[in-house]
């Protein structure tokens, strides 16, 4: 008897691909490179994952003197600190999985020329790093809360989560976006460092957003509140500060249609994303 060859038409090619599926499906390997990652930026540190802790910790105490006290924004803003630290925590993440993601292709080129993997594993890992990045900030920030009387409500934690998840789907698909651009032509790495440079002023971090609204027509303020990373800081703003009761503290209108846009608009971002990634991934080898 003939032993039965394999059924070529069940098999695929490695270009035959799922895209994001593919990643989720190989979740070990994704969460290898992961671990590789983290683990070597603490490589040769004496304080190691310390260091996560530290850094926060002096962003407080730095933000409390310089601009909360000696700059009076304390007796404007109660909490000021605690206000400024939340935003920067989500603009920080952002900012980290979008730029890391963007470079990731061509910062792992040797091994996606040797061997075949989903390359959108790249992008993936870079966001998943700066969530671990970002877990001990947060961390941080809750502690320091507690500590001035943080009690919130389960609605306040939901926001907080949606505020990471919008932020996390928006950063990954703009990494995929951006990164498989990036492969071809480096200037959309310089077109990034842009985008992050103006994300922590175009968003309710250093200021409120009732005084963009004071100065702006109401088409112009509805044109901020577009920028996805606004509804998600003010969806952070609501999970951390507001719960400590600050004088004058106001929500900002329509926040729940606002975090909706700004997940449709994350969604959108992820599907363009991969549609590019897609159309230009055949190059990714010849020109890297």
């Amino acid at each position: 008897m003939h032993e039965r060859g394999p059924d070529i038409g069940s098999m695929t090619s490695p270009g035959s691909r799922g895209g994001l599926l593919d990643v989720f499906r190989r979740r070990y390997l994704l969460s290898l490179i992961v671990r590789k990652e983290v683990q070597i930026r603490y490589r040769g540190s004496v304080l190691g994952w310390l260091w996560s802790y530290v850094k926060p910790l002096v962003q407080f105490a730095v933000f409390y003197l310089a601009i909360g006290v000696f700059l009076g924004q304390n007796r404007q803003v109660e909490y000021f600190p605690l206000y400024l630290l939340a935003g920067i925590t989500v603009v920080t993440f952002f900012i980290e999985a979008f730029s890391n993601g963007t470079r990731s292709l061509v910062d792992n080129a040797a091994l996606i020329k040797k061997i075949y993997l989903p390359r959108e594993m790249f992008p993936v890992s870079s966001m998943l790093i700066a969530i671990v990045n970002t877990l001990p900030q947060i961390l941080v920030l809750i502690v320091i809360s507690l500590f001035f009387g943080w009690a919130p409500s389960l609605l306040q934690v939901g926001a907080i989560i949606l505020a990471l998840v919008i932020v996390g789907v928006l950063a990954t698909g703009l990494s995929l976006l951006f990164g498989s651009i990036n492969v071809t032509f480096r200037d959309a790495q310089s077109f990034v460092e842009i985008i992050a440079m103006c994300a922590v002023w175009a968003s309710p971090v250093m200021y409120q957003w009732h005084m963009v609204a004071d100065e702006l027509p109401n088409w112009a303020f509805d044109l901020y509140r577009l920028n996805p990373l606004t509804p998600a800081v003010e969806l952070f703003h609501y999970g951390i500060w507001f719960p400590l009761n600050p004088k004058g503290a106001e929500v900002m209108p329509s926040l729940p249609l606002a975090a909706g846009l700004a997940g449709c608009t994350a969604v959108l971002a992820l599907i363009v994303g991969q549609l590019v990634f897609r159309r230009l991934e055949g190059r990714f080898a010849q020109d890297l």
